[in-house]
């Protein structure tokens, strides 16, 4: 993505297999790319690689048409999802997929790494359903290993990872784990504003969020809920307020 000054627009695009970017009519200056899965979800085996970069001064909002599935994996197979994006100076990122749903003996390995320019602004949700709660699903043998990385100027300032392997079930049960929590969330908001928000943001959030600085431009959250409509539920008033702007279509209850 890059900016001629007045609006950002597509500067290049390569793709091929299932993974497809489809760009709605905006009537605002940013691009929004909408993510495509047309195999319907991810299994054992599968690959797939998603690039993107948005350079100087561009504003670009990345989502999902649907919630991404990791589904049953035959056995020593396993699916990858690795994600590359980048953001120039003076560049704006949203990064709002929506929920990833495990399903029971899936096998998933996924990578986030965004690499951000000095001045680059980042707004990132990447929320995880274990299971959907309206079919009574239970998760007692998967393998989930979840990586993210964001780095600025080459250098880390935010690394997480989720190792979750086993009966998931139970270790989610956990009190010390996430106490019966059927769904979460992590939000990462890099902006100059980003300690100006902190204390509204706290008063947004249940007792089973929290939100903390990393840094005086570092705003992060962690979130857990009973299942994804309750997720949602509290979660996008909180993207609102932050993205100072309602959010895509596919976000909306």
């Amino acid at each position: 993505m890059a900016s001629d000054g007045t609006r950002s627009r597509i500067k290049a695009l390569r793709q091929s297999g299932s993974l497809r970017l489809v760009f709605p009519r905006s009537l605002t200056t940013d691009v929004e790319a909408v993510i495509v899965n047309t195999s319907g979800g991810i299994t054992g085996g599968d690959r797939f690689d998603l690039d993107l970069a948005a350079a100087e001064n561009a504003s670009l909002t990345i989502t999902t048409q649907a919630a991404e599935r990791a589904y049953r994996a035959q056995p020593d197979e396993v699916g990858k999802l690795t994600t590359t994006l980048k953001v120039g100076n003076g560049a704006q990122l949203r990064w709002f997929p929506q929920e990833l749903i495990l399903f029971e003996r899936c096998n998933l390995q996924r990578r986030l790494d965004i690499e951000l320019a000095p001045s680059a602004r980042l707004l990132m949700v990447e929320p995880v359903v274990f299971g959907r709660a309206a079919m009574g699903e239970t998760l007692q043998d998967v393998r989930f290993h979840d990586r993210i990385k964001i780095m600025r100027n080459s250098i880390p300032v935010y690394v997480d990872g989720i190792d979750l392997v086993g009966d998931a079930d139970t270790k989610l049960n956990s009190a010390a784990i996430a106490g019966g929590a059927g769904a979460m969330c992590s939000v990462v908001m890099v902006s100059p504003d980003a300690a100006q928000q902190l204390d509204k943001t706290r008063g947004m959030l249940p007792d089973t969020a929290g939100a903390s600085l990393l840094g005086d431009d570092i705003l992060v959250i962690r979130m857990l809920a009973a299942d994804s409509y309750e997720l949602r539920r509290t979660l996008i008033p909180v993207l609102e307020h932050l993205n100072q702007s309602p959010l895509p279509v596919s976000w909306r209850l």
